[in-house]
């Protein structure tokens, strides 16, 4: 059964030791996340422990409500993974009152896995985000096209990544989204071509075409 936060939780060192006899895997973290359930300052100390997987299970657990800007800005200078970044920005910082704000100030820092993590913001806000307006997404656009010429892998990724989904987000969107594409594409940047070239594909796609249609014909 599901614990509330008012229920006992079990200790940090439990949940370390329960962590370190298994095979750990996302949907192991996710069952283990369901069954403790919201719980601050066990996610603190996971955090706090350095292990890979009692962080991915700290995103998992946090209370967002509670989580600080300070606190994010504390954890995004440790990461060190993808897969930490992501799961920090997906189940947990996306949830808070800071997501949009860390976007644009994340995509300006040096390190590779902050850096990722603005951009891997912006792409859950354009997949989750249902009621944010146009508007919002503009400089988060601008952002992409300024910082396509990053090579680094896992940068490249997430601007791509970001870039893509805002332009599934409606037809106006789309439309923008093929023009900073095709600014991008003429950038003297391997990293940016190949975003470009990527991005140009599906959005111009047979599929994002039809999902288009089929949501007009269905207003």
């Amino acid at each position: 059964m599901k614990r509330t936060i008012q229920e006992e939780a079990p200790s940090s060192s439990a949940v370390l030791s329960q962590l370190s006899s298994q095979c750990v895997t996302g949907p192991f973290l996710h069952r283990t996340a369901q069954a403790i359930g919201r719980n601050h300052e066990l996610a603190t100390e996971l955090w706090a422990s350095g292990s890979h997987s009692a962080r991915l299970l700290a995103c998992l657990v946090d209370e967002p409500e509670r989580v600080t800007r300070a606190q994010m800005e504390r954890w995004a200078r440790v990461f060190d993974s993808w897969d930490l970044v992501d799961c920090a920005c997906r189940y947990l910082f996306l949830r808070t009152p800071h997501a949009w704000r860390i976007c644009a100030a994340w995509s300006r820092r040096a390190p590779e896995f902050t850096k990722r993590a603005g951009f891997s913001q912006m792409a859950y806000l354009a997949i989750h985000d249902k009621e944010a307006a146009d508007a919002k997404f503009l400089p988060l656009l601008r952002r992409i096209e300024e910082e396509a010429c990053d090579d680094r892998h896992f940068v490249k990724m997430a601007v791509n990544w970001a870039l893509r989904q805002i332009g599934k987000r409606n037809r106006a969107l789309n439309r923008t989204a093929l023009r900073v594409a095709r600014r991008i594409a003429r950038q003297d940047s391997s990293a940016a071509r190949w975003i470009a070239a990527d991005a140009i594909r599906e959005l111009m796609s047979p599929a994002v075409m039809q999902r288009f249609s089929t949501r007009r014909a269905a207003r």
